[in-house]
């Protein structure tokens, strides 16, 4: 630990169903000045492809959000939107994923993975097109669905047909009856490669095998058993079909077991069919330059990062925004402070991965939706304790 904490990266992501990524930057921020009010603080929200990444995005390069009504996962019309971004960024368009086919937007008495759809999110593709994306950046995180992006195509003009020649309906349970991809009628952007679309991803997940989304997802969605081994079948006929009719450009991926195909209920095989880029999510949104975030060009000179999420835990380590920014930290040697909501079983995995000390928001008996509405104050006031604890340890050691 230095002996002076002149400047302070400030990377977290958000809290689910609580704070966004710039609300939890704003509260750390608030927190620290309590403790350091000379200090340097540099807010680096950090998008995980999931909910909020639309607009956090949005905010980090000055961009916008463009208001969209498009078909929520059960088939009602919701409220949506995508950013397009600004700064080094501009002509990038933000699709949030789960801002048209998220778990959020299916109802708890609805939650069926055979039936829903991600038809929203290729509405949503289609509309940062038309107005004028020159590249489309696909967050994928928190879906609540399982159609092998089925659904999205259709949007974007495609044709899933059974063998009367017939569009089946949406759903993922539908797949087994497909017998062909019509891509003829594919939006021209796409079928002649002029937009790219990149998707950021969860790099693990595959559509098909023992592995696959609908054995380790779809139980988290609502699928009984019997629905898993329909959504499991249906997925390994719909990789074959994909695999036979995809665009060229697309010819030699491995749609049943590549990885990233299974990512948001398969949305990444479905895409990829049209010649989308799947890519580790952290890769695609800090060191792509198609976010135009630069974490580690803001790490040069910190004394110590403080990051953040709404749960710490034993899948903490396994590609969470926590674990990325003490990755990147370590190999500069920076201390990481990290602050959660709940610190859950396992969350001493992190310790090895570069984050040196771990604090709740949680101080005292309280219910959820108490740590809920307070959660600003919650968190600025672990930041302003863990601060003092590492004053004091420098204190002691004679810095």
């Amino acid at each position: 630990m230095p002996t002076v904490l002149n400047r302070i990266l400030i990377a977290p992501s958000g809290f689910k169903e609580s704070l966004d990524a710039n609300q939890v930057a704003a509260a750390i921020v608030a927190g620290v000045a309590r403790v350091l009010p000379e200090a340097e603080t540099v807010a680096a929200p950090i998008a995980d492809g999931g909910e909020g990444t639309a607009q956090t995005l949005a905010e980090a390069t000055g961009g916008r959000l463009v208001p969209c009504r498009v078909m929520g996962p059960v088939g009602q019309q919701v409220d949506s939107s995508f950013a397009l971004l600004g700064g080094a960024a501009a002509g990038v368009a933000v699709v949030e994923m789960a801002a048209a086919a998220g778990l959020r937007l299916v109802p708890r008495d609805q939650r069926n993975p055979g039936t829903t759809t991600t038809y929203g999110v290729g509405q949503l593709i289609a509309a940062a097109i038309d107005a004028g994306a020159e590249q489309i950046l696909v967050g994928c995180g928190d879906s609540g669905t399982s159609d092998g992006g089925a659904g999205a195509l259709q949007a974007l003009g495609a044709q899933v047909l059974d063998g009367s020649g017939q569009p089946i309906e949406r759903g993922g349970e539908n797949l087994i009856r497909a017998e062909r991809v019509d891509l003829s009628r594919l939006h021209p952007a796409l079928a002649e490669g002029r937009v790219p679309v990149t998707l950021a991803l969860n790099w693990h997940n595959v559509l098909c095998g023992e592995r696959g989304v609908a054995r380790v997802f779809g139980p988290q969605k609502g699928a009984t058993p019997e629905q898993v081994e329909q959504l499991s079948a249906g997925f390994d006929r719909w990789a074959a079909l994909l695999q036979r009719d995809c665009l060229p450009s697309a010819r030699g991926i491995d749609f049943a077991t590549g990885p990233g195909t299974g990512a948001s209920g398969g949305l990444g095989a479905g895409l990829a069919a049209v010649g989308a880029t799947l890519m580790q999510r952290f890769e695609a949104l800090l060191d792509s330059g198609l976010a135009g975030v630069d974490l580690d060009a803001l790490m040069t000179g910190v004394d110590l990062v403080i990051t953040a999420e709404g749960g710490i835990d034993f899948q903490t380590p396994r590609g969470k925004v926590p674990a990325e920014v003490a990755r990147r930290a370590r190999q500069r040697q920076i201390p990481v402070l990290a602050v959660a909501g709940t610190i859950g079983t396992g969350a001493d995995d992190v310790y090895p991965i570069g984050i040196d000390a771990i604090t709740s928001t949680v101080c005292r008996p309280m219910t959820l939706a108490e740590a809920v509405a307070d959660a600003e104050e919650l968190l600025a006031d672990a930041v302003e304790r863990q601060l003092r604890a590492v004053l004091l340890g420098i204190r002691m050691a004679g810095g």
